[in-house]
């Protein structure tokens, strides 16, 4: 696992303060591995999810600092989604 995706998880586990998230979902870090957040919160993997979101690590990064919100990193192109969309605007409460 790369320390880029062990970061990450330890930043989203603690921006839902111990709280897990109603679904699942997939966040793709390119050249970097995969993060599942489902009810008992974020760790790394690869497993099947109702939505991915994929993003470069910049963008990733920029999502989880709070300096690009998701839905502007979606709209211009930074951010790809694939599957249940709800699922996606749930989980941008979570990044917010």
């Amino acid at each position: 696992m790369s320390d880029v995706v062990t970061e990450a998880v330890a930043a989203l586990n603690a921006k839902m303060n111990g709280q897990g998230f109603d679904g699942n979902a997939k966040f793709i870090i390119e050249d970097e591995g995969a993060i599942i957040i489902d009810e008992n919160g974020a760790r790394a993997g690869d497993d099947d999810a109702d939505v991915s979101l994929t993003a470069s690590t910049e963008t990733f990064k920029a999502i989880l600092d709070g300096e690009l919100n998701p839905t502007t990193a979606f709209m211009t192109g930074k951010l790809s989604v694939d599957g249940d969309m709800a699922q996606a605007m749930k989980l941008s409460g979570v990044l917010s």
